[in-house]
């Protein structure tokens, strides 16, 4: 039976544990911290940090759906060229099989489910 997952707001804004740098990190020094929360199904949910610092994604495998916290980065779409600004209260859906770039210029908090 799967129960029900909730986690209050000082979880989500607390700490999370350290998880090293970025992979693939091009740009500044992105650390990682995280919380990932067991769902009881495949997808990989949980709370995601990083500091400020770029990388490319390409050829994403899985579809991320994210929830922005708190901070700001700016995604580009290797695709169509775009360039979106993401901060507090944003929603972003990356499919599979886009190709871009993050790049973080305030840390930022993300609440994540990747399917």
């Amino acid at each position: 039976m799967t129960s029900l997952i909730h986690l209050d707001s000082l979880t989500v804004r607390g700490e999370l544990t350290p998880s090293g740098q970025r992979p693939g990190a091009d740009s500044g020094d992105p650390q990682l911290r995280t919380l990932p929360i067991e769902s009881g199904t495949e997808a990989q949910v949980g709370i995601w940090e990083c500091e400020p610092g770029g990388w490319p994604v390409i050829d994403r495998p899985n579809t991320e759906t994210c929830y922005i916290i708190s901070g700001r980065a700016t995604l580009t779409d290797d695709a169509t060229g775009q360039v979106t600004e993401i901060s507090a209260g944003d929603f972003v859906t990356l499919p599979p099989g886009w190709s871009g770039r993050w790049d973080v210029t305030e840390t930022i908090r993300k609440a994540y489910s990747i399917f």
